[in-house]
């Protein structure tokens, strides 16, 4: 199956961003365990190329691993070689094209219009609507008026009781970082973060 086939299946991507690379490792390990199939490694997280190495062979093809917040275009080579089979962006950044190019799938951030034609424009799989809670909801029916094909994933401060509403108004999945892992990449909590991990998958699950 391609990611967005993944995406649209599963609709939960869990973000990865620590402090704690051993931490990390186990916050990916525990959401696998849980039923998570979707996630990312934010490359801002400490070690995060070991960490992306670790978990993929750890899980070894049960989820789709990506690498989070891929800037720069030499990263694409790296997280690949780490074993990320996509990448995802906070913005249109350079790495973008080269990933394309690459034949890698990517999920553009974008928050704007005219960053969303951009994104589409450059053959991105999916494109992040990031930091999604600065408008809400309710910006995503605004959205698909102008892009009613065009696979929308909302990023950035959403809940599980937001859920409903973004897939209402027309979110493909959802991407979310701090209220599911919590401190848990920090090395808080796995309980914790399991809890949690069940509380976003019922809320997907249920909405359809």
């Amino acid at each position: 199956m391609t990611l967005l086939d993944d995406l649209r299946e599963h609709r939960l991507l869990g973000i990865i961003r620590g402090t704690d690379a051993a931490a990390s490792i186990d916050t990916a390990l525990a959401l696998a365990d849980e039923g998570v199939r979707l996630f990312e490694v934010s490359l801002t997280s400490a070690d995060a190329l070991r960490v992306i190495e670790t978990v993929a062979a750890r899980l070894d093809g049960k989820v789709q691993l990506g690498a989070g917040t891929v800037i720069d275009p030499a990263d694409v080579a790296r997280v690949r070689d780490a074993g990320a089979t996509y990448v995802v962006t906070p913005a249109v950044a350079p790495s973008v094209e080269v990933a394309v190019a690459g034949g890698i799938p990517v999920l553009c951030g974008a928050l704007t219009p005219t960053e969303v034609v951009t994104a589409v424009g450059l053959g991105v799989d999916g494109v992040k609507i990031f930091p999604a809670s600065v408008f809400g909801p309710q910006y995503f029916k605004d959205l698909r008026a102008p892009f009613p094909d065009v696979p929308l994933i909302p990023v950035g401060g959403v809940g599980a009781d937001a859920i409903a509403a973004y897939f209402a108004n027309g979110a493909t999945a959802v991407g979310v970082a701090s209220p599911l892992c919590g401190d848990a990449p920090n090395g808080g909590d796995l309980g914790e973060l399991r809890e949690r991990a069940r509380a976003f998958l019922d809320a997907v699950r249920t909405d359809r």
